[in-house]
């Protein structure tokens, strides 16, 4: 894509235009690192992925409980070899917005949301 806004006919081909490299640049020295500071580019045929080995389906175990502060079921799926919770709806950040929201209910002595309006009035 060029920055230069000038129309040309498709297909005709386009030299690249480099701005000029600084005198800094030109006059600079050429840095030889040690190979424990060096970086290398990876061989790009070795597929490298982040993902790190969950527990498989069957290593897990569901579970679903009514929470009263929250006044709300919670589901998660733990793993059954170390008791962790591998994934939980609602999140705990949920979980303690809906249980600030259910102790305001309780002291205003309503059972609606706090910002629900009277329409009798």
């Amino acid at each position: 894509m060029s920055t230069d806004f000038s129309i040309r006919p498709v297909g005709a081909p386009v030299a690249p235009s480099f701005p000029p490299a600084s005198s800094a640049a030109l006059s600079g020295v050429a840095t030889q690192l040690p190979a424990s500071q060096s970086v290398t580019a990876t061989d790009a045929s070795t597929a490298s992925t982040n993902n790190s080995p969950g527990p498989s389906s069957s290593d897990l175990s569901h579970q679903a409980f009514f929470d009263t502060a929250a006044a709300s079921v919670v589901f998660q799926s733990v793993d059954a070899l170390t008791g962790q919770v591998v994934q939980q709806f609602p999140d705990d950040a949920m979980l303690r917005r809906r249980a600030y929201f259910h102790s305001l209910d309780l002291t205003n002595g309503s059972s609606t949301h706090p910002l629900a309006t009277d329409v009798t009035a």
